[in-house]
Parts: C-alpha cells; sequence; structure tokens
C-alpha cells in the first residue's frame, strides 16, 4: 500500500493530544516532505529515521516521500515522533504488514543504528493511551515511568524489534508492574526543636487542612527547620495524587520523586517569574506546579520580588496555572500548600536591644509584600527567640512527628467525609454549609474583625482555621475557644498595627 496511518502523541503541557502520522508514497522524483506545523526537532527526524531503517536491514523507499503529522494546527516539538514515522513509511512502502497498527501507539526516539531511546513525557502519554484504549509501544528505558499507569504497555529496544513484532515473529516484553520502593522516605522529627510549641502547633494546624502558613521571627528561632518537617505529619500521597505528581515530573527535565512521596520544593529568592510560575519559549511547570500536592517553602518572603511573588496570588486559590502562548494555551495543576518564613524587620528583630532597623526602614521593609498576597495566608504565627535556660534543658519534650501526625491523618479523614475536600479549599458558600457559627460567635468574630482591621477573605480564613481546630479535637461544632485561638494566627496584622500601618 502507498498510503499508511500510525498513532503517536504530542505533549501540551499534562495533556497527551492524539497525533495520526500519515505517510503517502507518491510518484516523482525522490523526495522527503514533512508537513503538519512540526518544530525543528521533529524537521530533523527526517535523517534520523532515513538512517535508522537503513541499519535495520530495511530498505529506504527512493520515492516522493510526504508524512504529515495531523492535526496540522497542533505544534509539535520533541523527538518522540521517530518510532511512528519510520513505522508509516515501512508500512506505506510494504515492509512491514499495516492491518494492526491501529491497535497501538507508538512513542520514541530513534538512534541512527536503529536503537529507541527514552523521551520525557511518558505518564501522560501512557494515561492518554489507556483512555484510548489502545497499546503503547516505548522504549525499554521508559518502562519504570509507566510501570505506575494501568494498561497494558509494550517496550522494544529497537526498531527492527517493532518490526518483527507487527510482523507476528516476535513478541514484545510488558512494562513491568509497578514495585513501590519498600523504603519509607525519612524526614527529621519536630521533637529536635527546643520549645515553639506554638510554631508547632500552627504547624500541625495547616498540614490537616491545608492551610498557607507564614512564619515570623528573628534569625536562628528554628523558622526553617519547622517548616522543612512539615512532610514528616502529613500523610503520604494517595494512589491518584502521586500519578499526578509524577505526571507533572515526567514532563520537566527534574528525576522522579519517590512513589507516593509529596514534593517540597524551595526555591532561592533570586528565581525568576517563569522559573516560580512556568513558561519559558517550551513551557514547562514551574516551582508551584512541582509542588502540587505538596509544599512550596518559600524562605526569607521580603527578598523575593513583590510582582513575582503576585503572581503566586491567583494559584493560590484556583490551583492551577494557565500559559498562554500564541499557538497554544496551557494549563498546569498547582494544588500546592505554601509555607513562607521571614523577618520581622531588615536587621531581623523588631523590639529589644538588638533592633538596628528604625519604624520606617521596617515599613518598607514589610511595604515589600502586598497586603493581598498577605491576605492569603491563613495561619501567620510569630516564632520567638528562645526563653534563657531553654538549652540547657537536658531532655527533650514534646510529641514527635509520629504521634501528631497521626492526629493529621485523623483530621483529614473527618475533613474527606463530611465535605470531600480540606477545609482551606472550602468556598464561602460550603463555609456557611459545614462551618456554621452562633449568633454570639458570628457578633464575637465580627468585632474582632473590626477592630483589627481585616478583610472579608480574613473573615472566612479565620473561620476556616478554626473549623481545621474543632476537627483537630474532634468536635463536631466550632466553639469560641477554637475561633480565640485561630485569632490568635493573625500574627502579621498584630506586627502591622504596631507600626501604625494596617
Amino acid at each position: 500500500m502507498s498510503l499508511a496511518i500510525v498513532y503517536c502523541r504530542s505533549l501540551l503541557g499534562i495533556d497527551a493530544p492524539e497525533v495520526m502520522v500519515e505517510v503517502h508514497l507518491g510518484r516523482g522524483l525522490p523526495a522527503f516532505n514533512l508537513v503538519g506545523l512540526p518544530e525543528a526537532s521533529v524537521k530533523e527526524a527526517k535523517e534520523r529515521v532515513r538512517s535508522a531503517i537503513q541499519n535495520s536491514q530495511f530498505e529506504f523507499p527512493s520515492s516522493r516521500l510526504t508524512v504529515n503529522l495531523a492535526p496540522a494546527d497542533l505544534p509539535k516539538n520533541g523527538g518522540q515522533f521517530d518510532l511512528a514515522i519510520a513505522l508509516g513509511i515501512l508500512a506505506a512502502s510494504g515492509q512491514i504488514p499495516a492491518q494492526q497498527l491501529s491497535k497501538y501507539e507508538f512513542f520514541g526516539e530513534l538512534a541512527l543504528s536503529g536503537e529507541l531511546r527514552s523521551c520525557r513525557g511518558m505518564i501522560p502519554v501512557a494515561m492518554a493511551a489507556r483512555d484510548a484504549k489502545r497499546t503503547l509501544v516505548l522504549p525499554t528505558a521508559n518502562a519504570p515511568q509507566v510501570s505506575c499507569v494501568s494498561g497494558e504497555h509494550k517496550i522494544a529496544n529497537n526498531l527492527l524489534q517493532v518490526c518483527r513484532f507487527l510482523a507476528g515473529q516476535e513478541q514484545l516484553d510488558h512494562a513491568p508492574p509497578h514495585q513501590p520502593s519498600q523504603e519509607s522516605t525519612k524526614c527529621a522529627d519536630l521533637i529536635d526543636i527546643i520549645g515553639q510549641y506554638q510554631g508547632k502547633r500552627a504547624l500541625e494546624i495547616a498540614a490537616s487542612a491545608g492551610h498557607h502558613l507564614l512564619l515570623i521571627g528573628p534569625p536562628g528561632t528554628g523558622k526553617t527547620m519547622l517548616a522543612s518537617r512539615i512532610l514528616g505529619i502529613m500523610p503520604t500521597l494517595s494512589e491518584a495524587e502521586a500519578l499526578e505528581t509524577a505526571a507533572i515530573y515526567s514532563i520537566s527535565d527534574l528525576p522522579d520523586l519517590p512513589w507516593q512521596t509529596r514534593p517540597f520544593r524551595q526555591p532561592h529568592h533570586s528565581a525568576s517569574a517563569a522559573a516560580l510560575v512556568g513558561g519559558g519559549g517550551k513551557p514547562k511547570p514551574g516551582e508551584i506546579s512541582l509542588s502540587h500536592n505538596g509544599v512550596l517553602f518559600l524562605d526569607e518572603l521580603p527578598e523575593f520580588s513583590r510582582v513575582i511573588l503576585d503572581n503566586l496570588r491567583e494559584p493560590m486559590e484556583s490551583q492551577q496555572i494557565t500559559i498562554s502562548r500564541a499557538t497554544a494555551r496551557l494549563n498546569f495543576p498547582a494544588k500546592f500548600q505554601l509555607i513562607a518564613a521571614m523577618n520581622p524587620s531588615p536587621c531581623g528583630f523588631h523590639q529589644g536591644e538588638l533592633s538596628r532597623s528604625t519604624p520606617d526602614q521596617v515599613q518598607r521593609y514589610l511595604q515589600r509584600l502586598s497586603g493581598p498576597f498577605l491576605d492569603r495566608f491563613d495561619i501567620s504565627v510569630m516564632i520567638p527567640a528562645l526563653p534563657k535556660g531553654s538549652l540547657s534543658k537536658p531532655s527533650q519534650e514534646g510529641e514527635n512527628s509520629a504521634v501528631i501526625k497521626a492526629r493529621v491523618i485523623a483530621s483529614r479523614d473527618r475533613q474527606l467525609a463530611r465535605q470531600d475536600k480540606l477545609n482551606a479549599h472550602l468556598t464561602a458558600a460550603e463555609i456557611k454549609q459545614f462551618c456554621p457559627l452562633t449568633a454570639g460567635d458570628s457578633e464575637f468574630l465580627e468585632n474582632a474583625i473590626e477592630r483589627l482591621g481585616l478583610s472579608v477573605r480574613a473573615w472566612h480564613s479565620i473561620i476556616k482555621v478554626a473549623r481545621s481546630i474543632a476537627d483537630l479535637a474532634d468536635d463536631p461544632k466550632i466553639s469560641r475557644s477554637h475561633l480565640t485561638e485561630a485569632l490568635n494566627y493573625r500574627a502579621m496584622e498584630r506586627l502591622l498595627a504596631s507600626l501604625g500601618k494596617m
């Protein structure tokens, strides 16, 4: 036959739209035309495919060859189309049978020798092939990635092996089943931190319901240590969450995370907007998408550019990032929990003998953070210097991470059973439904909001934090004590009020 159709996949964010590789052998002078909006890396496939076919003991046809990558308006880049193009040429020239091609999708880059090389983005491709009810044929090097995706996936080492399989002369191996690591990821224990009981309590509340947390305090008080230990009190990812996170890492240039491990990303304050939010010439996920289902930790928060931090405001609520380009519109998931740490002043100390900053200097320092951005932190807590005598105590005090983690998991189970989402993600209508207050408590909270000069968003945040405190205590209703504790976690407002800036 002079026409063959082979199925492949392109990558568009974490989506993998179908691409039909149409190959036609026509009359005329020998030529190799590749159409369908291919970028430079795809156009170079012509030479890779030609050499791979010849080095696999096949004949490259001496005729007018046209390869169309449909749909024509979908941008294509990368070398993953090589295998499908080579098989289409061999099928169109009658060198391999074409009857079974419609049952499979082929994905892989070809070396000049015909060997198959690994490609990025295999998890979205495997998920899309499974949904299309086709068997995916991919390089052996990508087998560990797709093992976590259900469905039938076959692996091959080279082009000749795939051709022998299509001719019924050889069977391809199945991708090995997923083998979760038996070694649990070790996290530092909260019991290692001396004192800071309010900080540990705030960390527990934030972990139990996904609240964004701001830690404020002088240098060396344990802010970074607290933030780095939050994964030790959070439950492991579910199978669905782990697959979502693995799909994001598969399209990036980063190594895969251990299975069901929550990501913890800590970008430097010199990171650009594209590095944090995502983007670039060929858009890739940024730090907030790499933190999906995990934690994004921003240390020395005021050192980040104000413009870059304000880019976080929308994804903190919408839980996704949309990157628009002239040729495409990409969506990356961004369901992350933000934890930030900062000093209360440029010198690190707000009051006392160690403070060297004037009120004007402190105000300019804090004005690097916009009010709408700070308003999105449900919890802000002061981490003070340890009192005298704390370091000389010989024994460790407090609860270890395992005890706190058990309470966090129990609290999350209560939230999911009641409303099918964590408290931090409740909408205004859902807050009315699941977080009702008595008339007296509503009046008490409204008076407190008025005295502190807080916004309506802060009203909702306080109620959600109070609901989380009640869930940790296994209380079915929000009480005055829960609201009072939630109001205590507004350290940033008190700091601004002390400067006369609200």
